[in-house]
């Protein structure tokens, strides 16, 4: 039975095996829900009042602490713990396993360890995943089982589906979508349990990891087709293959082993055929085409190339500029096939939300380019931070925050919810205040800034331990690190190798 990572989609890799964890409290006002973190301090506790859960192994067994690093559920379970949503005290234990027979049962607890939500033959927390192998939990139903049959639940035990379906799983990186099958057929609901697309089909897919107005339908002929999210048949599913190429009306479709494009708003095929394949559409003229295994850009109005089909990839980045390789190495070139960015890296992507080019010179050496491609930073990205806007830098032995604009800001300034900050002096780790004052003389040989729970691990005679929100010692470094990525610690608990739970 799997389980599900208790961090980000995209957790902070620190190539020098420090994990830090940014995940900072947002203090919401809502008009009906107030969720406010506030630390209260007595001796050389921190208390936080918004609890979140996780789950704890000790001496063979799996139970539940707190972000105080305090126990829940004492460790009493064989089988690991599935918590679907951190935030709320819904534990989906597994007991009375058959190895044997491949049997088990689950019940779900609450913090007092009390059953709730009986009355089915199974409960199950639903396991999603993405391409970059982040595993979670759909984090507001559960799957229920009676007699066979499968239906949703939600965390108040309100009967969302019925228990009528053959399967119930996960579409695989959408968050709140869940295939269904009955009598051989495929269909799509949603987490409110309304169907998006009718039991139906033999298979329903994504079109692009995380893009959800179209779908792929295949019928029972194996034929492929995309339908939208009101139940329309924008396309018929009559082709071998169809593809999303970036853009809401044209998409690839295959017929006779030959790559057409398609434009769903008059269901006209656009481009005949002529080319290996079909790979993206920007601003619905320009096509990146593939020829004799070579990359272009053809003009629809001209029908000609304003990129010669001779590289080894090609993709948009912005305004006139295609991200391309050659020769092994990737650079920036123009519509007017003028080198712009010289082959020299290992890899480079654009990213959209921050309106930047991030490129690989080595494996240990980053660069960033701002929207002019004039380049900006150099050093380790260890985390691009789309949601609160920064770009996290590992340089000549200190971390440099960045915004989107790519000016360098204070740790104070970009993690707003911290009370201490990781700081540098002559080699060695400390702790600031929000004035810059020093809280912890740098006495470590590393850290991290605090995690969601209000704790930084800190490093000394090669081992971890942690300190709290105050800059208390919660564990004095005893804890050998060196084969774990990922360094984090709840109090006197730290992140197993797996990432799935705590230890001590």
């Amino acid at each position: 039975m799997s389980t599900g990572r208790r961090y980000e989609s995209e957790p902070k890799l620190n190539l020098k095996k420090v994990f830090g964890v940014i995940i900072a409290f947002i203090v919401m006002i809502l008009i009906i829900v107030t969720i406010v973190r506030i630390v209260k301090t007595s001796g050389n506790k921190v208390e936080v009042k918004r609890i979140n859960y996780y789950v704890a192994y000790e001496n063979g067994n799996f139970g539940v602490i707190n972000n105080n690093g305090e126990y829940v559920i004492k460790p009493q379970y064989m089988e690991m713990i599935a918590i679907p949503n951190n935030t709320k005290p819904i534990f989906v234990c597994t007991i009375d396993v058959d190895d044997e027979l491949g049997t088990y049962k689950t019940k779900v607890v609450n913090e007092n360890n009390e059953q709730i939500l009986s009355g089915y033959d199974q409960i199950e927390a639903i396991e999603n995943s993405d391409s970059k192998n982040n595993i979670w939990f759909e984090d507001n139903v559960l799957r229920v089982s009676k007699n066979g049959k499968y239906g949703l639940i939600d965390f108040d035990g309100k009967e969302l589906i019925p228990c009528e379906y053959d399967k119930i799983v996960a579409l695989n990186a959408v968050k709140g979508e869940f295939l269904v099958k009955k009598a051989g057929n495929i269909g799509l609901v949603n987490d409110k349990g309304q169907t998006i697309i009718p039991v139906l089909y033999k298979s329903i897919r994504t079109l692009k990891e995380g893009y959800t107005s179209e779908y792929i339908i295949v019928n029972e002929n194996d034929k492929y087709g995309i339908i939208s999210t009101s139940g329309n048949i924008l396309i018929e599913p009559t082709y071998e293959e169809v593809k999303y190429l970036n853009s809401d009306l044209m998409f690839a479709v295959k017929e006779e082993g030959i790559w057409k494009l398609f434009n769903t708003s008059d269901s006209s095929i656009v481009i005949e055929g002529g080319y290996d394949n079909i790979i993206e559409v920007k601003n619905e003229t320009d096509v990146t085409v593939v020829k004799d295994g070579k990359y272009g850009v053809i003009n629809l109005e001209t029908k000609e190339n304003i990129i010669a089909s001779e590289y080894e990839d090609l993709k948009y980045a912005f305004e006139t500029y295609y991200i391309a390789k050659k020769d092994g190495k990737f650079g920036i070139i123009d519509t007017q096939n003028n080198i712009v960015i010289p082959f020299e890296y290992l890899n480079m992507i654009s990213v959209a939300n921050g309106s930047f080019i991030q490129a690989d010179k080595s494996d240990t050496e980053t660069v960033i380019f701002d929207t002019n491609l004039v380049q900006k930073l150099s050093g380790i990205v260890s985390e691009i931070n789309i949601d609160k806007g920064y770009i996290k830098v590992y340089a000549n032995d200190e971390y440099k925050y960045y915004n989107f604009k790519l000016e360098e800001k204070t740790p104070q300034e970009m993690l707003l919810s911290n009370s201490l900050y990781l700081s540098n002096k002559d080699g060695k780790y400390g702790y600031v205040d929000k004035e810059g004052k020093v809280v912890i003389d740098y006495i470590y040989e590393d850290g991290t800034e605090q995690n969601s729970c209000g704790f930084a691990a800190v490093k000394k005679d090669g081992l971890w331990g942690s300190i709290n929100a105050i800059g208390t010692v919660v564990k004095e470094p005893d804890v050998n690190l060196d084969n774990s990525i990922f360094v984090d610690f709840i109090g006197e608990w730290h992140l197993s190798n797996s990432g799935l739970y705590y230890q001590k």
